[in-house]
């Protein structure tokens, strides 16, 4: 039988008394929090399970999945199928849902997403961010898949009040971009996970060149996070099932929002002067 027709729960509670002690720590939390765990990042699962990542490495592999994003993908596949039609999880739509009832689903998911963000919103590291972006002489905004779209939205953002923000899309532009970097300039990367090869790739070349890193991630313990030398949290629980979700969108949305306001609001008068100047040669454009 392949692999991803068999429930993980399942296969966990088959395979429980094969595993070390160690990995039975990882086994319980997961039983006991099937839901919660297809969110975590590997670092959260290891935290909440009191071992270590290697450990939950080894369970993954030991239950025949490639890694720890296979593993989430088994569970999230697994609780969709045990999940009845009344049940919400993170604006998960339901074939029996009324077209009211998904509305108010996927209401309650966005809101969630910007609650949770307000939250985890700490201000000494947002006017620290703010900051960094002030003082840099070049800033490069990047991401992979989705997040770029949110690094298009910021330099486009930023470029009403600053010509120093410039989107970078494809992986060897950034990779290049980023080799011709100073200590004086800043990379401004939107990673959900916060654990690509391609962020990581860009994160250590960017380091190398003693560029500023800020993350903006939904995992503060994330691989990446160890490049950043600031890491800005945003909300919305994504499931592996859920990918490019518009919540996880919205919340990194309304942190730029966040950051954007503070940026403009540490040197209103210019910024508001060039976007009258904005404002003025876009006019033109419109009939």
């Amino acid at each position: 039988m392949p692999l991803s027709s068999v429930n993980v729960i399942d296969k966990i509670s088959e395979e429980y008394y094969e595993l070390t002690t160690a990995e039975k720590k990882a086994a319980d939390y997961v039983l006991r929090h099937p839901r919660e765990s297809q969110f975590l990042s590997i670092a959260e699962l290891a935290e909440e399970s009191g071992v270590a990542e290697a450990t939950v490495s080894r369970f993954c592999r030991r239950l025949g999945y490639k890694g720890y994003n296979a593993f989430k993908l088994a569970i999230a596949n697994s609780t969709a199928r045990q999940r009845s039609g009344t049940e919400d999880l993170s604006g998960q739509i339901e074939l029996s849902d009324s077209l009211e009832d998904m509305c108010r689903k996927l209401y309650s998911a966005d809101m969630a997403a910007m609650t949770e963000t307000l939250n985890l919103i700490n201000p000494d590291q947002i006017r620290t961010a703010v900051r960094i972006l002030s003082n840099a002489n070049k800033v490069l905004c990047m991401g992979q898949g989705g997040s770029m779209v949110m690094a298009e939205e910021a330099a486009h953002l930023f470029s009403t009040v600053s010509g120093k923000f410039f989107p970078v899309k494809d992986s060897h532009m950034q990779i290049i971009a980023t080799a011709n970097l100073s200590e004086r300039d800043v990379l401004l990367f939107f990673s959900y996970s916060g654990a690509t090869r391609d962020l990581l790739e860009a994160l250590a070349v960017a380091r190398e060149q003693r560029a500023r890193i800020i993350l903006v991630t939904r995992f503060a313990r994330s691989p990446g996070a160890e490049y950043a030398d600031l890491v800005l949290c945003c909300g919305s629980n994504e499931g592996p099932l859920q990918l490019s979700s518009v919540p996880a969108k919205l919340a990194q949305l309304f942190l730029l929002d966040v950051l954007f306001s503070e940026y403009c609001r540490q040197d209103l008068d210019r910024c508001n002067a060039a976007r009258e100047r904005v404002a003025t040669a876009l006019a033109e454009k419109h009939l």
